[in-house]
């Protein structure tokens, strides 16, 4: 989608347009809530939505019970997880063709329960888990900061159930309402990373001492090629035919050095210009094998120096070292997100290949920190790079700005939250 039309889409809800709605009767002071989310582990941004939703719930439903039923398995993310939200239980199974829960902890949890809310994601991923919650108990369930892009025809027959759904940026609602999802229950509530809370300072101090950071003087650069190569990353090459993986290795071979040579040349003028630092680092897995050749070897001998690589990491660490960078500029969507929850400037560099939740940033009022790569110079990102640093006082404000927008939607979202659980 290009940046004239997502700039069409940026009006943002208020809390007015949920009156309609809205019911008169309380919800209980203290809900049980089922949750779903943590889809995968190979991606920084996907662990932040869990942590993301729970501690938003935390602090906008402080009596509720939550449990989370896990999408995934990974050790690492739930010792992460048990470390920051000790009382919140993680459960484990899938469901069946017949949307019949597989683990009697599952079970166990559709007992208790009250509300079952799936989390961000970049659609509803756990549409299965929906399904088998509302065949089994018949209680209420809600969608909260999701991409809807494709709607199947068994997906509209979900979500037409739905107490509610908050979509992570407005081009969603536009695509449900193409698919005849309509109703004063859709609204946009932005993706739960932007409130992500949890830090690991120890780490992201080791790492800048190590390398002889200055806070606030280093930028933190993020690549990402046109397509996540999963065939890499996941047993059995994901599934994928000899054709689909052809198809993408041409598509990331036409366009990243295209793409990545425009973030090298701010780079290079970051350096020259200012003498500090710049930190290459990944959001998923895979780009640590790629920041090399993508990020550091065609730079000029005499820039080189100031750069320093960071390996794969959890988003708590993440999120306290971009808290100390200057800028953060990401071709991933979620980098940016957590600098802006931690009060640093960040550049989101889209493809056009990573679907309609970019258009969240316009919602929020980010649109000259984002950068259509396909229409953007190399020569753009730097001058806008330059102007954050002449005037970053300024350039801090408004990212608290848009963080001011991000919590006057949940606001209007837990009202109607509130109502239904």
């Amino acid at each position: 989608m290009k940046r004239r039309q997502f700039l069409q889409q940026t009006s943002l809800l208020t809390a007015a347009a949920f009156i309609p709605f809205l019911s008169r009767a309380a919800g209980k002071a203290d809900p049980v809530l089922l949750i779903t989310s943590g889809w995968q582990d190979v991606n920084i941004g996907d662990i932040a939505h869990t942590p993301g939703l729970i501690g938003l719930l935390r602090k906008r439903l402080p009596k509720a019970k939550i449990i989370l039923w896990k999408k995934s398995k990974s050790q690492m993310v739930e010792d992460m997880l048990n470390k920051y939200y000790p009382e919140v239980r993680i459960i484990h199974g899938a469901v069946n063709k017949e949307s019949e829960p597989q683990s009697d902890e599952v079970k166990q949890a559709f007992k208790e329960a009250d509300f079952f809310l799936h989390g961000s994601g970049p659609s509803v991923v756990a549409s299965d888990y929906l399904q088998a919650w509302d065949k089994q108990t018949g209680k209420p369930f809600g969608i909260f900061g999701v991409t809807t892009q494709n709607v199947t025809p068994a997906l509209k027959d979900l979500l037409v159930k739905a107490a509610f759904i908050f979509t992570r940026e407005t081009a969603s609602i536009e695509k449900l309402k193409e698919a005849g999802v309509t109703g004063p229950h859709i609204a946009f509530a932005p993706d739960a990373t932007f409130v992500l809370e949890i830090h690991d300072p120890a780490r992201a101090n080791d790492f800048i001492k190590a390398n002889q950071l200055e806070s606030r003087k280093f930028i933190c650069v993020i690549p990402r090629l046109r397509v996540t190569p999963y065939y890499k990353i996941r047993s059995n090459n994901a599934g994928w035919t000899e054709q689909r993986i052809r198809e993408v290795d041409e598509l990331n071979d036409k366009w990243k050095e295209i793409d990545h040579a425009k973030v090298r040349e701010a780079m290079v003028a970051w350096v020259r210009t200012t003498g500090n630092k710049i930190v290459v680092c990944p959001e998923m897995t895979y780009q640590v094998d790629i920041i090399d050749e993508l990020l550091v070897n065609p730079l000029p001998d005499n820039v080189k120096p100031f750069v320093v690589k960071h390996g794969y990491w959890l988003p708590d660490e993440a999120a306290s070292l971009y808290a100390q960078a200057h800028t953060v500029l990401s071709y991933e969507c979620h980098s940016p997100i957590i600098a802006a929850a931690n009060g640093t400037p960040a550049f989101y560099l889209r493809q056009p290949e990573d679907t309609i939740k970019g258009q969240m940033y316009y919602d929020l009022g980010l649109k000259d920190w984002t950068f259509e790569i396909n229409e953007t110079t190399g020569k753009q990102i730097n001058e806008r790079l330059m102007e954050i640093h002449k005037n970053y006082n300024a350039a801090r404000k408004n990212v608290k700005t848009s963080i001011g927008k991000v919590n006057q939607q949940y606001d209007a979202a837990f009202e109607v939250i509130k109502s239904k659980v």
